[in-house]
């Protein structure tokens, strides 16, 4: 079975499912509007759906049972919105405010109904069952074990497969290599405590400003003197809270940052290597601190036998000049838990087309997509979970 024939069958309704959900999108575990436009999308195809029973009740999993008895796929697309304020002139513009789908997970939601559509047509023929994962809260990282928990699916399921629009990848290539794809991202928060007291008296006090500054450097040297340089670490300080007034030296100080990296041996150890920076140096300086440190998503790395299903499903619909090479990311996906305990591939849509102003990046007020790329995201979806299914894996 190829989908190739169904592509052009199912265009249009691919671009018209990602502007209606473009313009109406909703933040992480509050798309409940969201959840009910899926619902009624796979009620008029006549598949099989039950939303969560764990609250809030958002997301939907839907399944398709083939007409011969078989392993299980399953095809994840993730439906949440974040914070921003969209800017694009265009007809399909979010209209609620201050939220908008910067990071293309509109696109997902219709790329994942779409493929939906192509198996439904071919479901005599599968030999097994699809499983179609309408995941919310991806943004905050917590929606993927969300629901994992809910019913029997995930148990069921053999392999997983899921994919991300990508404004890095040129539109017109879809990258599915193996291995590393997608970074760790742990959140921490320090706190620094030391003693306040006049501007002009700094022999009395012990300032939290230089000492922050000073822990601030010695995790840049975390990277580059404790791990090795073909590791890619990263240690940012995104932000540095100290003092309120020109003459007094500040006692108190409250950075928070995040971590990335593509080892799991790496995260079994990087929270303890901080601990030891810090205390060292609050206890130089006659400091205290606080630590706390939050593992968001693991590593995101696909499995070698599931990357070449994608690429030979690809080449069936598109041709092998379909497939794009891309670099690893230390963006982080909650896609990777699902990876953590089953085979799966996880790909890269590619958007970026200048001559359509799909040229900026994603979580940006003027991210757009290359609608065209649309279809063969869809397809990809569609025939991945065929070839699976029906052993050409």
């Amino acid at each position: 079975m190829n989908v190739k024939d169904l592509k052009d069958k199912y265009e249009d309704y691919v671009i018209e499912m990602r502007r209606y959900f473009h313009q109406y999108p909703e933040l992480s575990f509050q798309e409940f509007e969201t959840t009910k436009k899926i619902c009624e999308e796979l009620d008029k195809m006549g598949i099989e759906y039950e939303v969560p029973t764990e609250q809030p009740q958002t997301g939907v999993i839907g399944v398709i049972k083939g007409g011969k008895p078989g392993k299980t796929v399953a095809l994840r697309a993730d439906i949440d919105a974040l914070n921003v304020t969209e800017m694009n002139d265009v007809e399909y513009k979010s209209k609620n405010v201050g939220k908008m789908h910067a990071c293309g997970h509109d696109n997902h939601m219709a790329m994942l109904l779409t493929a939906a559509k192509m198996l439904k047509e071919v479901q005599n023929d599968l030999c097994g069952k699809v499983y179609l994962i309408f995941q919310p809260a991806e943004e905050v990282g917590t929606g993927a074990k969300y629901m994992m928990r809910q019913g029997t699916w995930f148990e069921e399921t053999d392999n997983i497969y899921g994919s991300h629009i990508w404004s890095g990848c040129p539109a017109g290539k879809i990258s599915i290599e193996a291995g590393e794809r997608m970074a760790a991202a742990d959140m921490f928060k320090i706190k620094i405590k030391g003693k306040s007291g006049h501007g002009s008296l700094p022999n009395e006090t012990v300032d939290a400003v230089v000492v922050g500054a000073a822990v601030v450097n010695a995790l840049q040297q975390l990277v580059s003197r404790n791990y090795s340089p073909l590791d890619s670490v990263t240690v940012t300080i995104g932000s540095f809270h100290s003092g309120n007034r020109f003459n007094i030296i500040s006692g108190e100080a409250e950075m928070e940052g995040t971590n990335r990296y593509f080892s799991r041996e790496i995260g079994s150890h990087i929270e303890d290597d901080m601990r030891r920076v810090i205390k060292g140096v609050c206890d130089a300086y006659g400091a205290t601190y606080e630590l706390e440190y939050t593992y968001v998503v693991v590593p995101t790395i696909n499995d070698e036998k599931s990357s070449e299903i994608a690429a030979k499903a690809i080449e069936k619909f598109a041709g092998a000049d379909a497939i794009g090479k891309m670099q690893k990311t230390t963006g982080g996906e909650d896609f990777s838990f699902y990876l953590e305990k089953k085979p799966g591939c996880f790909g890269f849509v590619g958007c970026r087309n200048p001559e359509v102003g799909a040229d900026y990046p994603h979580h940006n007020e003027r991210f757009n997509v290359d609608e065209s790329v649309l279809i063969n995201g869809a397809a990809t979806y569609a025939q991945y979970a065929i070839d699976f299914l029906n052993g050409q894996e």
